[in-house]
């Protein structure tokens, strides 16, 4: 059978032993941030708090939050590392970049040791996935200063044949795909999707023709929602596996295991805080609330209670898999929510509900509008080739489940043909919003 953890010590820990491993690193990183980086000296000294302040892992919340803002600010002020840095440039072995969807991309720099780091959860995760020196993986990431372009150094560290595909045409990916016969593939939920509805339609028996087995995804919820996962898996005959990174901490930090209940994140790295995004409070297991990270070990750049953007909900039990370390679920971005009648509405939301009525295709877009001064939303789906459905009926039981599971009602659902809506070669953009008041 061979062994379960890539390294079961760290994987397995006692929560314990687990906290008072990330009390002491803690204690390091605040200090190191404190002496080594202008703009944390200035940033505690604005707070009144010191690195002597570090008695308990709750401790972290006397400390400043840091923004996305203040990054990019800060790196304008000083090109083009910032002075949230620790090393000098001559220690920089690498930085990625965000993609700058939101606003100017912000460079992350890393230390040989923290690539290595880096690359070493990689293997972990790439480990906790299935993979194992046997395997070929095929990596369809970005290589273009994204984040995600070198975890497919973990894979190689971890034994296996590793094709660096990058984000090349359809087509020549179908190619190698058949070529090569990689039996694992790591890209987006949207895509997996589009790449196997492409073969399909140019022929190419999924099931048959290639070896997919395993299916590694990022960058949008759809992985870890239950209806998309099973789609994609019913689409290629392959396990899906969802993975999360952010570009300012690492790639890929959290993942699943073969039992898909939340993603497992690398705690002796991040301390995380999971707060309630207008206050700041923490909430409790289950409840949904902004993940804020703070590294454990980073030489090059610590980031301390980093505001990602990302809303989660997580758990501290320990899963089936054996392994210890918290759990999150991603609901989806701070930047993608909408508030309409008073709730709280998230693209993955109505995602959820779309893909779990059989005869629509599972494809969505989302417009969120101003009628009257007051915020709604409408829904376009495609209807599947061949549902029996009354396409009145259908609309009746579309606005009754987003109603049932959203608690709130769309203005207007849009029923198209299948094929209507527009397929993501990369990140899907479900939303639209066309308000005129914000």
């Amino acid at each position: 059978m061979g062994k379960r953890y890539w390294v079961e010590e760290v994987e397995t820990i006692d929560r314990d032993q687990l906290e008072a491993y990330q009390l002491e690193h803690l204690k390091s990183q605040i200090k190191l941030a404190y002496e080594k980086s202008a703009y944390y000296k200035e940033s505690f000294e604005k707070a009144g708090v010191t690195p002597e302040d570090i008695k308990t892992l709750e401790d972290i919340r006397k400390f400043p939050i840091l923004t996305k803002h203040t990054i990019r600010e800060r790196q304008n002020e000083k090109p083009i590392l910032g002075d949230l840095v620790t090393v000098n440039e001559e220690k920089v072995v690498f930085i990625s970049s965000s993609s700058g969807s939101t606003g100017k991309p912000t460079a992350s720099p890393f230390s040989k040791v923290d690539f290595d780091e880096f690359q070493e959860v990689e293997s972990r995760l790439f480990w906790q996935a299935g993979m194992r020196p046997k395997d070929r993986y095929i990596h369809a990431l970005n290589f273009s200063l994204f984040v995600g372009g070198p975890d497919v150094i973990g894979a190689q560290n971890l034994g296996a044949l590793c094709i660096w595909a990058g984000t090349i045409p359809t087509d020549r990916l179908l190619f190698i795909l058949q070529e090569y016969q990689p039996n694992i593939i790591w890209t987006t939920p949207s895509y997996a999707w589009y790449l196997g509805e492409t073969a399909r339609e140019k022929g190419i028996d999924i099931k048959k023709d290639l070896s997919i087995r395993t299916i590694i995804v990022a960058g949008e919820p759809g992985g870890s929602i239950p209806a998309t996962r099973k789609a994609i898996e019913d689409l290629w005959g392959a396990d899906v596996y969802d993975f999360y990174g952010i570009s300012d901490i690492f790639g890929a930090c959290a993942a699943a295991c073969e039992y898909h209940e939340g993603l497992h994140i690398a705690e002796d790295h991040l301390l995380v805080e999971v707060v309630d995004e207008h206050t700041g409070e923490p909430v409790a297991e289950g409840e949904r609330g902004e993940m804020l990270l703070t590294t454990l070990r980073k030489e090059a750049r610590p980031m301390i209670r980093f505001k990602t953007g990302d809303i989660v909900t997580y758990t501290n039990q320990k899963c089936k898999c054996g392994r210890t370390h918290k759990r999150i679920n991603v609901v989806g971005r701070v930047d993608d929510m909408f508030i309409c009648g008073g709730v709280n509405v998230f693209p993955s939301d109505i995602e959820y509900t779309v893909r779990n009525i059989k005869d629509l295709t599972g494809e969505y877009r989302v417009t969120v509008l101003t009628d009257n001064h007051i915020t709604k939303f409408s829904v376009e789906v495609e209807k599947r080739i061949g549902a029996e459905t009354t396409d009145e009926e259908l609309v009746r039981i579309i606005a009754h489940e987003l109603k049932t599971h959203l608690g709130i009602k769309p203005k207007e659902v849009v029923l198209l043909p299948e094929g209507a809506l527009p397929r993501a070669t990369h990140k899907a953009k479900r939303l639209v919003d066309i308000r005129t008041e914000k």
